[in-house]
């Protein structure tokens, strides 16, 4: 089963940390088959939100939530179930710092009866 490890932090202690702490992890996660994708995202400063209502589009500058911790980057894992997601996400370095919330991946079916896979 798929689940999502969203990695929140402060913008300035996650960017303190050492970048090749991340990368090791990284690929150690990567060699290991659990990891489908993962990507550090940039400042928040560089953040969208987009919204339709009605048909009309509004976009504002960064992200919608006034929050000290901010969405900083995540994981794509395969894991048998939430205890081993919750087993890979405890040794993502910005845990030490921040938070990691993990969540599963909800399949999207059509009406049409397709069913629509990450991979």
């Amino acid at each position: 089963m798929k689940y999502i490890c969203l990695v929140y932090g402060e913008e300035e202690k996650i960017a303190a940390m050492d970048d090749d702490e991340c990368m090791k992890y990284d690929a150690e996660i990567r060699n290991s088959g659990k990891c489908i994708a993962s990507e550090a995202l940039r400042r928040i400063g560089t953040a969208k939100t987009l919204r339709v209502r009605s048909g009309r589009v509004s976009v504002m500058d960064g992200p919608f939530a006034e929050t000290k911790e901010a969405l900083v980057g995540f994981y794509l894992v395969d894991a048998k179930d939430m205890e081993e997601a919750l087993r890979i996400a405890e040794k993502i370095p910005p845990a030490q710092v921040g938070c990691i919330e993990v969540r599963p991946v909800r399949e999207l079916v059509s009406t049409f009866g397709e069913k629509r896979q990450i991979d």
